[in-house]
């Protein structure tokens, strides 16, 4: 199964012009803010805009899940430590987090739930060896530049590798602006359905079976 093909169904691509929406608001909202309160003046803030883009970003991407914008639900989990709380959106069989990061080649620094999702991928978007059981959902990491917005990619970590990806999608900073289609949305011809359904399927079985739901 490819990946890209998994992630069209799971994010109709007619809805990926609302990421670049949400980030370019949340960027801006973030620097409007630091420019209004000299708290956030101070070198110590500067040096930490990061946490200010990331939390307008979390708003700005629940709000589009609240109002419909994006075709999933979200959740807030903690890290493996208990240094916080993470946006978890919820899709029909799969989730996604974001991560801010310098350079969109390159995965991000290893956390435990990244590494855990890291390893299911090798039976997932490959045939599962006869009798080898299905480890969970597939994860997808929502990219975007860390000072500067020129960048924004969905992807999937490589399963062999710590820095490589298995899939990134285009560049969804450079997607026209559109609105969604209100009408039936387009059938990919191209993407194995019976290859779709199965690993569907299969996802269903696991959540479940693990109370993931």
């Amino acid at each position: 199964m490819d990946p890209a093909d998994f992630f069209k169904d799971q994010l109709p691509p007619q809805r990926w012009p609302t990421i670049p929406t949400v980030l370019r608001t949340a960027y801006r909202a973030a620097g409007d803010l630091a420019k209004s309160d000299p708290i956030l003046q101070v070198e110590s803030a500067e040096d930490n805009k990061g946490r200010l883009i990331s939390w307008a970003v979390d708003f700005g991407l629940k709000r589009a899940v609240e109002n419909g914008s994006l075709p999933c639900d979200f959740r807030w989990r903690k890290f493996a430590k208990p240094t916080g709380r993470y946006l978890e959106l919820r899709f029909s069989h799969s989730t996604a987090s974001v991560s801010q990061v310098d350079n969109p080649k390159r995965q991000p620094r290893n956390v435990v739930f990244r590494e855990n999702a890291r390893l299911r991928i090798p039976g997932l978007f490959s045939e599962l060896e006869e009798g080898e059981p299905l480890s969970g959902a597939p994860h997808f990491l929502l990219l975007h530049g860390h000072q500067e917005l020129n960048f924004a990619h969905f992807g999937v970590p490589s399963a062999t590798s710590k820095t490589k990806w298995a899939w990134l999608s285009r560049n969804l900073m450079n997607l026209p602006h559109e609105m969604p289609s209100e009408g039936p949305e387009a059938e990919d011809t191209d993407v194995d359905l019976d290859a779709l359904n199965l690993l569907k399927e299969d996802i269903e079985r696991w959540m479940k079976d693990n109370g993931d739901s």
